[in-house]
């Protein structure tokens, strides 16, 4: 798993990503970003790699505070 940042321009992603969701409801930017996820699993391709994300995002949320 990279967890080394290899996006050429994150704020430019990051900003494209939050235009997506513009004028979405919360169901609906929920199946946006669920379809996304598939179509970026799709491209990586390993599902070695891709359990092992799954994992570490769990974890990161298991040790965050609660907001």
């Amino acid at each position: 798993m990279n967890t080394e940042p290899r996006i050429p321009d994150p704020d430019g992603f990051y900003a494209a990503l939050l235009a997506a969701h513009e004028g979405l409801d919360e169901a609906r930017s929920a199946d946006l970003n669920a379809r996304l996820v598939l179509l970026l699993a799709n491209q990586c391709g390993d599902q070695a790699v891709l359990l092992a994300c799954i994992d570490a995002a769990r974890e990161d949320l298991r040790t965050r505070p609660t907001p």
